[in-house]
């Protein structure tokens, strides 16, 4: 399998007073095509920070970052933001959709920003609402959906592009019992597909549904359990 990610010495540092601060210290991480993979770790451990520079919305104070073979960590920010559209697809505890656009709609936004017609974005929009079966709840607004139905719309417009990754931030933090276990099949799906998934948590039930579990504390890796062989690597 060929990495999608590589990240080597990575560190983020924040100046807070007269203090620097290190939300990251020294991270070595590769995952290959296909993998599924569930970050873990307790608030302030670092997770978030990591998820922003694997998802291109941050860029690390050192060190080094392909995604797909190539270097981004020096990228300006509209190299970035074009690296996002193309590559990545990302999903968010709180969906992010936009109220007054119907479920099709809010599908097709990323094909907008990649220049699309519009036969083609609503095309594109529809296949990928019949992925998450919810092509009958094309023409409704947010607002006249479940939460688990606005976080399926959340993921047909993840996947709408063909993303080469799929990111997604607590996806069912906002979800109840069943509605969780509908998103989270829906991710088998697409990682028996051949998705790569890249999934934050911080619910050890949910991270079971990944087949590698990296956990993150004060700033570094620490440990990165991978289950089919039952290897568990102590990074620390």
């Amino acid at each position: 399998m060929s990495n999608v990610v590589t990240i080597t010495g990575v560190k983020k540092l924040y100046k807070m007073g007269s203090e620097i601060v290190a939300a990251l210290n020294g991270v070595d991480l590769k995952i290959d095509a296909g993998e599924f993979v569930a970050l873990m770790g307790p608030s302030g451990s670092g997770k978030s920070t990591l998820m922003n520079i694997l998802g291109c919305l941050d860029r690390p104070t050192v060190g080094s970052y392909k995604l797909l073979g190539q270097e981004v960590s020096g990228l300006s920010d509209d190299e970035l933001a074009r690296i996002r559209n193309k590559t990545i697809g990302f999903v968010f505890q709180n969906f992010n959709l936009l109220p007054k656009l119907t479920s099709l709609e809010n599908v097709a936004l990323p094909a907008v920003y990649a220049g699309l017609s519009n036969k083609e974005r609503l095309s594109m929009a529809m296949d990928a609402l019949k992925k998450v079966s919810l092509a009958d709840r094309a023409e409704h607004l947010p607002s006249e959906l479940s939460g688990g139905q606005r976080q399926r719309v959340a993921i047909a417009r993840a996947i709408a592009m063909k993303p080469s990754i799929i990111m997604a931030d607590e996806p069912t933090g906002n979800l109840d019992t069943k509605s969780t276990g509908e998103i989270m099949e829906i991710f088998r799906e697409l990682h028996a597909a051949g998705s790569t998934i890249i999934l934050v948590t911080h619910e050890p039930d949910i991270a079971q549904a990944a087949d590698r579990q990296i956990l993150v504390k004060d700033g570094q890796i620490v440990k990165d359990i991978t289950k089919d062989s039952h290897e568990i690597i102590d990074i620390v």
